[in-house]
């Protein structure tokens, strides 16, 4: 797999942008992309490289620094390509540690225990330690304490800032990191054995009583384009169950599961009721 990840490297999409220096973004100053001195130290503690780099700026610049900008001459880039590249080399090491860790589990096992560990709730606790939301570039115009500890962007910006070493230092890099980062700082056995995924668990309990499959519906949409944050109903018969409030639908759908979990092991409203 490290071959398959080296091969990917040397292709000059790749490369391009995980070249030496501060990047060589065109129209634009070198020095106008730089990390500040505080933000470039944390970093470098952080990874253990100097950060003076476009590309770990970048890692760190929210979607609403774009808002501030009209002009596409001199734009900056946000940090949603980093985060799709960072996901994805997440993915891979994680799965491998976990291949490695539990010889016995079968893969819907391991597909379930890594999405306990790569979730939106976990990565942002990770980022939170890590200390991302103090040295995230926000828009002038967003609510900076909002975002700075919103789950979705702290997550957000670890799996760019794993993006980010990836392309600087490699997939042994990227591994290093998250060794040192996550995998050393939960205790693997208890985390897999938590159960996390509520809408599968309501599922189950659906289908047990023959009911009608949970049904999810956003109701509500707040927020600025950057900033939205959606509102979702979960409903079984046209019984209302839950609700959840999260920036990603999916998040509000399993915090609208947990609700409804947390209500349905007190008390079943469908039951019926014995006639006198």
């Amino acid at each position: 797999m490290a071959h398959l990840w080296q091969k990917l490297m040397s292709l000059p999409f790749l490369r391009s942008e995980a070249s030496d220096g501060a990047g060589g973004t065109s129209g634009a100053s070198p020095s106008a992309f730089l990390l500040d001195p505080q933000s470039a130290t944390h970093l470098a503690r952080l990874t253990g490289r100097p950060c003076n780099r476009l590309i770990y700026r970048t890692a760190l610049t929210h979607r609403s620094v774009l808002h501030d900008h009209h002009s596409e001459e001199d734009k900056p880039e946000s940090n949603q390509r980093l985060e799709f590249l960072g996901d994805a080399v997440l993915d891979l090491l994680i799965s491998e540690h976990l291949f490695k860790q539990f010889p016995g589990s079968d893969e819907g096992h391991l597909s379930s225990n890594r999405a306990k560990i790569v979730n939106r709730k976990s990565l942002a606790a990770f980022a939170l330690e890590l200390q991302l939301g103090e040295h995230l570039i926000i828009g002038e115009s967003a609510d900076k304490q909002k975002i700075r500890t919103s789950e979705s962007a702290l997550a957000d910006a670890l799996e760019a800032l794993v993006g980010a070493i990836y392309l600087d230092q490699g997939l042994a890099g990227a591994e290093r990191f998250i060794t040192n980062h996550v995998i050393a700082k939960v205790d693997l056995h208890k985390l897999v054995e938590a159960e996390y995924n509520y809408k599968s668990r309501l599922i189950e309990y659906t289908q047990s009583r023959q009911l009608s499959p949970p049904l999810y519906t956003v109701i509500a949409e707040e927020g600025a384009e950057h900033e939205k944050t959606f509102v979702v109903e979960v409903s079984c018969n046209g019984q209302p169950l839950g609700r959840g409030t999260a920036p990603r639908k999916k998040d509000a759908e399993q915090l609208a599961a947990r609700e409804a979990m947390t209500m349905l092991d007190s008390q079943n409203p469908f039951t019926p009721v014995a006639e006198s």
